[in-house]
């Protein structure tokens, strides 16, 4: 056997999302920050968008059939280590994914709920969000929203009102009551000194209080990052306390080292650490 064909593979993640042409959120974001941190990465693309760093002008969701066929014929020809969700376009892609990942129970599911683009465009409706409580939650092992995110989804009636004073901790217990096993809530969104994220889990309740600086300046695709990064960490073999701890830290260093190509938000550099001149990107 010659070295080429004995060498091992890197784990594999499997990312549904939709396609962001600006490279700066989306499945993008999924595919460079999975790359980034050696693993291989794979996606299936759930809606089409019309955006750049000022934020999102048009979506169009794929047929839920063609975003099946996409992955079941990967999932039929590699060994996929973990799956990583981000924007879904409509309640039926949320359905067929569902059925989905119900036949991989064993494999971890990081679930980045986008419902909305960095300016405020909705990206997600009612029937979208009911769907990701009833089916997506119970099968997720870390959602990762912040805190506008998670107030929408523990409570969409309260949520549509305009209230945004439940308390985190309380919004935390709603959703690991809905059935996923952990929640990292994050604090970008929060008009806090510093980025305070949480991490929860089902039956501990705050496993972990992590505090960042908060940098200058506004990031187009955050979520994702952090959401890919986990989920690479955890195809790793990394357990969920620790995969969460590492992706702060990788997601905190490529926005720090971020820039700004367009006209509106910085995107973060996933390559940062190869720019900075290391050779290895798990460094």
């Amino acid at each position: 056997m010659n070295s080429f064909s004995a060498r091992m593979p890197p784990p594999i993640v499997l990312s549904f999302a939709a396609s962001d042409p600006s490279g700066g959120a989306g499945l993008q974001a999924d595919l460079m920050t999975v790359s980034a941190l050696g693993c291989h990465a794979l996606s299936v693309t759930t809606a089409l968008t019309v955006q750049d760093s000022l934020g999102v002008a048009g979506i169009l969701a794929i047929d839920a059939d063609w975003v099946e066929d996409q992955a079941r014929t990967l999932l039929q020809d590699m060994p996929v280590a973990a799956f990583k969700i981000g924007l879904l376009g409509s309640a039926d892609n949320i359905l067929i994914i569902a059925d989905i990942l119900a036949d991989y129970p064993l494999l971890p599911v990081v679930l980045d709920p986008v419902l909305a683009s960095g300016r405020g465009d909705e990206l997600a409706d009612d029937e979208m969000i009911a769907a990701l409580r009833e089916l997506l939650l119970p099968l997720t092992t870390i959602l990762t929203p912040n805190t506008l995110e998670a107030r929408r989804l523990a409570d969409p009636a309260q949520a549509a009102h305009g209230d945004q004073a439940v308390d985190v901790d309380v919004c935390a217990q709603r959703l690991l009551s809905l059935g996923c096993e952990y929640l990292l809530l994050t604090g970008t969104h929060d008009n806090t000194p510093r980025v305070v994220n949480r991490l929860y889990g089902r039956d501990a309740g705050l496993l972990r209080s992590d505090s960042w600086d908060r940098l200058p300046g506004s990031y187009h695709g955050s979520g994702c990052t952090l959401a890919s990064a986990i989920a690479a960490h955890l195809a790793r073999g990394m357990p969920v306390c620790e995969a969460a701890q590492a992706a702060q830290d990788y997601t905190w260093q490529a926005l720090a080292a971020g820039f700004r190509v367009g006209m509106g938000q910085y995107l973060p550099d996933r390559f940062f650490r190869l720019r900075a001149g290391g050779g290895d990107p798990l460094a």
